[in-house]
């Protein structure tokens, strides 16, 4: 497409947006009204809401607007299935530079599309405005299905502690792009468009997973969540966490140890939830760990020590550069 976002005007970008939009049966209205109408059999909805910032949390150097869009749905849907729900809808809210060219929003909306296909969702309306900085705001909502939500608050001493799902390789791929370089692509482009794990969530819910939630600030960080709203200590074994050849080599290349990619990397969305000792697993989850009774210790510990490093903090120092 080609001129600006300015050139094509707030009514006509959304008609270019909407225009390439697919639809779900849980879809009774979608965009064109005041509001959409999505259906919720449930009678109880998941929402949850993020934001992307250029600069913050992407970089236009190093994902196109298609990448963006797939990472901006991916993370937010990856909430609504670690609550064990099924993903219905997406609102999309986006701000963007008058100069912005058309190209760039049309782009990120076939990213939303395509990721919410793959979770069995659609994005079904939003606003757009215009401003400096470019700005991805993004509602999910959900379905339970006649099940209970999995919070984080319901881990047992005694449960064991499992993941699916990528784990550091978001953290790997970062780190390739950091010092100017490309490959290896499986993990930059993990990187770029993280792949959940949509359909295990519901799926945990159904095995009797007593708590749950997805990796997006990194494993260690996100088990102290459900640690402390489940008052338990959680001990992971690193032995039993899987850390592939390549990024050892990525890690002796670059001077860092993978396993702080694995424990402390964010953004890969994988899912990890505490089931009760004798529920037999699937073989796509990964038993990493148990939960115990709390102690002195902190919440989180690994191989029974401490672990200081943190995870992703949106007030701390890091950024995409």
């Amino acid at each position: 497409m080609k001129g600006t976002v300015g050139e094509l005007g707030e009514f006509g970008l959304i008609r270019e947006l909407t225009s390439r939009l697919t639809t779900t049966p849980a879809v009774r209205l979608g965009p064109g009204d005041d509001a959409a109408v999505v259906s919720a059999p449930d009678r109880r909805v998941v929402a949850s809401t993020d934001i992307l910032l250029e600069g913050r949390h992407f970089r236009r150097d190093w994902s196109t607007a298609y990448d963006v869009g797939r990472k901006a749905a991916a993370q937010n849907l990856a909430d609504i299935a670690a609550m064990g729900a099924v993903p219905t809808a997406l609102l999309l809210g986006l701000v963007v530079p008058a100069e912005l060219p058309a190209s760039w929003p049309t782009e990120l909306m076939d990213g939303l599309r395509d990721e919410c296909q793959v979770a069995g969702a659609a994005v079904v309306g939003g606003d757009v405005v215009r401003g400096d900085t470019i700005t991805v705001a993004i509602t999910a909502l959900g379905d339970l299905r006649n099940h209970e939500p999995v919070t984080r608050a319901g881990a047992q001493p005694g449960d064991v502690v499992a993941v699916t799902g990528w784990l550091g390789w978001s953290a790997a791929g970062h780190a390739v792009l950091s010092r100017g370089f490309r490959s290896p692509r499986a993990f930059v482009e993990a990187h770029r468009r993280p792949e959940p794990p949509y359909h295990a969530g519901p799926a945990a819910a159904g095995l009797g997973a007593t708590s749950m939630t997805d990796v997006s600030d990194g494993l260690i960080a996100d088990l102290g969540h459900i640690a402390d709203s489940s008052k338990v200590r959680i001990d992971i074994r690193s032995g039993d966490v899987d850390v592939p050849s390549q990024m050892n080599d990525i890690g002796q290349a670059v001077g860092v140890d993978p396993l702080q990619w694995v424990l402390n990397g964010g953004e890969d969305h994988a899912i990890v939830a505490t089931f009760p000792p004798d529920v037999k697993l699937p073989a796509r989850w990964k038993v990493i760990g148990e939960v115990l009774n709390p102690s002195a210790l902190p919440q989180v510990t690994v191989d029974g020590a401490p672990w200081t490093s943190k995870g992703w903090d949106h007030f701390g120092d890091d950024i995409e550069d």
